[in-house]
């Protein structure tokens, strides 16, 4: 084990806004939108993200996040 810190952490401080991704500027998944809706990845759920991406396509994910 290492004694010395990660100089990559921030510590306790907030994470910069520029590294925060929300909304769906990149590509996503019907996984993706299960855990970003709060449920829990099964069949049934994967069934529901992939119909609501289909109906509403990006804003499907946009609707979710901030």
């Amino acid at each position: 084990m290492n004694a010395e810190p990660d100089k990559t952490s921030q510590g306790d401080f907030p994470t910069p806004d520029r590294l925060l991704h929300a909304g769906s500027e990149g590509e996503f998944t019907a996984e993706d939108l299960v855990l970003a809706s709060g449920r829990d990845v099964t069949p049934k759920n994967l069934a529901w993200a992939e119909r609501r991406m289909a109906e509403k396509g990006r804003a499907s994910m946009d609707e979710l996040l901030p």
